[in-house]
């Protein structure tokens, strides 16, 4: 076992040996820790082993290094033999150097010229390259300076555009074009704010220029309008095509073909006709625009824009204070409106997207609603029909000028009626004060006609004939003065509605309409209210009442040609379904009732002013034997009235005296009842009688004829019964007789006849106070007191 452990050990430490020889050094550390890991006293024994190896590797070297020695010295000697030609060979080397230095030196410093030269050849093509990148920025900047110079600021901003993306990216790197590009910025900005400045000025240049503007395309448009007319007219005396109207100064006919408005011989055609371009300089909006454009702010210039046009046309929209009071204040409303909406119409079609149709439209709807309001208030301070008329046909130029443009203008033709109802007031107003001068300055006679001349003259302007009249002359016609005076005062109404009905665009139908009820309006208000005013005048007497009622009557026939004078205006049949009729038949019969009821009540006041001048001695003793003065004034004054009513109606006439039959009557009646009156004496009863009597005599004389028997004397029986039964002293038979229809005394009332009899007694007893010593007189005195008992329970039976 001793041997084969040896064995082992010897083998192991020839192996780490081994490993040693073939190992780098750095791993050796593991190799000989391994040794020390072993048996005990192993290390001794690999140390006697390395020694070993350590001599027998020395015996290797020396064997070698003894082979090897005589070559080595053999090298050694050859050397030392060379060493001597190496240095003559570093002689000669050193001093063929030294004469290359010496001669190249010179071509040295050549080549450095040469070389600097060469440097500078390429710094200036360098900068001749850079110089000619930088040649057209400069050239770019200063035409940008001088179109900024020039106010050409759309080409400035064409030129920064180039600048930026095409020339300053080349030279970017250098400080001048840095300083370049950061200056564009601001330039940009003031070129905007002296192109808004400059947009500030055109807005306050079409502010000053619109009413040129506007006055220029109403004339234009009123020529056209007048132009049209003409041609109608000559429309029938052979083809002729018409042409359409334009403001750009050429008329374009049907045919498509162009011809100029210069070319006439007439000398309103050598005026050239001026369009909103020639008035009003657009450049600068343009040049605005185009700058916002270019600058992609161009929403920012429309809304500034569209915002500034809102509020000039708010300031145009609003009127003067005193506009209604000249056409010409209404004038230049109407033309700083249409200058407006005629730049606006420009702007529309030549700038493409600054406004459009639904702006100018918005702007239109809001403008017309303000128009349409100014023009109702305005016009409803106006109360002269010439200047509403004036105001008419400027509206309708207004509305076709605007129509021309493509605006809608159906509403203003909707204002156009109610201007056409303040007319007709403005009208009727004016003829108020014609009729009622007419009436005036009427004499309230018949006309009187010397030679027939004179009768056709009447006749031309009145539609009256009557051929008894005809024959002999002179005559007198039956009405007044007044009367052909209104009558053509009425058509002059009519001719004054045609004139406002005209340009309206309206059927021959829809004028007639107008004209005729325009006509209405005339009669029914105006000269049916001058009729009542004129009735009504304290001035007017019964002859002046009479001769009225004689002048509606012939009004009232005159109608029909009236109807027939507007038919031949209009054309239309009055035979028309809805065709308005005259209403001045009611009208002319109105007057008359109203005349007739004057009649009658002036008939009375003049009867009362009779009946106050009356002086009964109430207590005389026996009449005077005639009738009292006053009472035959009053009935020679009624003679004379009803004879003046032989030119009225019949009916009129008997109604007129029968009134006034009853009303004096009547008054009669209350004289004898007035309760101031006291006492009655039977002489003041037949003195009374006797005024009756008067009265019946009268109303038997048929003074207006056509009564039938008594009936105008029925107008007394109330007073003839109660002066019979007073004078014939019948009382028996009336206490009798009352409540019987066949009553003598039917008409007379038991307090009627108490009153009467009261004061016949209190009489009585004051005239006799002897009376009581007379038998008769006593007798009497109690009669008088039975009769006035019965009366009272007579009177105390119908009360109760």
């Amino acid at each position: 076992m001793a041997e084969n452990e040896t064995l082992e050990c010897i083998t192991e430490h020839e192996r780490i040996l081994q490993e040693i020889e073939s190992t780098d050094t750095a791993c050796v550390g593991p190799t000989l820790r391994s040794i020390y890991d072993d048996q005990p006293n192993a290390h001794k024994r690999f140390m006697e082993k390395l020694d070993a190896r350590i001599r027998n590797h020395d015996r290797e070297i020396e064997k070698m290094c003894n082979f090897h020695h005589q070559g080595f010295v053999d090298a050694i000697t050859e050397l030392l033999k060379v060493r001597a030609d190496a240095e003559k060979l570093m002689g000669q080397v050193t001093d063929t150097n030294r004469r290359l230095q010496e001669a190249g030196r010179e071509v040295t410093a050549q080549t450095e010229e040469v070389i600097r030269c060469r440097i500078q050849q390429m710094n200036m093509a360098t900068t001749v390259e850079k110089l000619q990148l930088c040649i057209p920025v400069l050239e770019m900047y200063s035409k940008l300076k001088e179109q900024l110079e020039s106010k050409r600021y759309y080409a400035a901003l064409k030129t920064m555009e180039q600048l930026e993306k095409f020339f300053i990216p080349r030279v970017s790197q250098y400080r001048f074009c840095q300083i370049m590009a950061e200056n564009l910025p601001r330039l940009r900005e003031e070129i905007k704010e002296i192109s808004m400045s400059d947009l500030k000025d055109f807005l306050e240049s079409i502010r000053k220029h619109s009413d040129k503007v506007g006055e220029t395309a109403m004339r234009q448009a009123q020529q056209h309008r007048t132009f049209n007319s003409a041609v109608a007219k000559q429309a029938s005396m052979g083809h002729y095509t018409k042409p359409l109207y334009s403001l750009n100064g050429r008329t374009q006919t049907h045919n498509g073909l162009m011809m100029d408005e210069d070319t006439g011989d007439e000398d309103e055609a050598d005026e050239e006709i001026l369009t909103a371009q020639d008035l009003v300089d657009f450049s600068p909006v343009y040049r605005c625009l185009h700058i916002y454009t270019v600058l992609g702010d161009r929403e920012t210039f429309e809304n500034y824009y569209r915002k500034q046009r809102k509020k000039q046309a708010r300031l145009v929209l609003q009127p003067q204070a005193n506009m209604h009071e000249t056409v010409e204040g209404y004038r230049r409303y109407f033309n700083q409106i249409v200058g407006f909406f005629v730049v606006e119409d420009h702007i529309l079609h030549a700038t493409q997207g600054l406004v459009t149709r639904a702006f100018t439209d918005e702007l239109w709807n809001m403008a017309l609603s303000k128009i349409i309001a100014v023009l109702r208030t305005h016009s409803s301070y106006c109360d002269d029909p010439d200047l509403v008329l004036e105001l008419k046909n400027l509206i309708v130029i207004f509305a076709d000028t605007l129509q021309g443009y493509g605006f809608p203008v159906n509403r203003l033709f909707d204002l156009l009626f109610e201007v056409r109802d303040q007319y007709n007031e403005t009208l009727l107003k004016k003829w108020a004060l014609v009729f009622r001068e007419i009436f005036e300055l009427d004499n309230y006679s018949p006309i009187p006609v010397d030679t027939e001349e004179e009768y056709k003259l009447v006749v031309s302007r009145f539609p009256f004939h009557d051929a008894e009249i005809e024959k002999d002359f002179p005559k007198k016609l039956p009405m007044s003065q007044s009367v052909p005076q209104i009558y053509t005062q009425v058509k002059e109404l009519i001719y004054a509605s045609l004139k406002f009905s005209e340009s309206l665009h309206r059927s021959s139908t829809e004028i007639d309409d107008m004209l005729r009820k325009s006509t209405n309006l005339l009669l029914t208000r105006t000269l049916s209210s001058c009729l009542q005013n004129l009735i009504k005048k304290p001035h007017i007497g019964l002859t002046e009442l009479v001769q009225i009622i004689i002048n509606t009557t012939h009004l009232e026939q005159a109608c029909k040609y009236l109807e027939e004078f507007i038919t031949n205006i209009t054309n239309v049949s009055p035979e028309t379904v809805h065709t308005t009729r005259l209403y001045g038949l009611s009208t002319f019969k109105d007057a008359r009732h109203a005349a007739e009821g004057e009649i009658y009540t002036k008939l009375n006041q003049k009867i009362d002013e009779f009946i106050q001048l009356a002086d009964y001695e109430w207590g005389m003793a026996e009449s005077d034997g005639r009738a009292s003065g006053y009472l035959m004034d009053l009935i020679n004054f009624l003679r004379s009235t009803f004879q003046v009513f032989t030119h009225l109606p019949g009916k009129v006439a008997q109604t007129a005296c029968m009134s006034a039959c009853k009303h004096l009557s009547t008054s009669l009646m209350q004289m004898l009842l007035d309760t101031e009156l006291k006492q009655i004496s039977m002489g003041a009863i037949q003195q009374f009688n006797l005024d009756v009597i008067q009265c019946e005599l009268f109303a038997s004389s048929e003074p207006v004829p056509g009564f039938q028997g008594d009936t105008l004397q029925l107008a007394f029986i109330d007073l003839r019964q109660l002066l019979d039964l007073f004078m014939v002293w019948d009382w028996s038979t009336y206490l009798a007789d009352y409540g019987q229809p066949t009553s003598k005394y039917l008409r007379v009332n038991p307090a009627t006849a108490l009153a009467l009899l009261e004061k016949m007694k209190d009489t009585s007893k004051k005239n006799n106070i002897f009376s009581q010593f007379r038998k008769n007189d006593r007798d009497k005195q109690k009669l008088i007191e039975t009769v006035v008992k019965q009366l009272r329970s007579l009177v105390n039976g119908m009360s109760s």
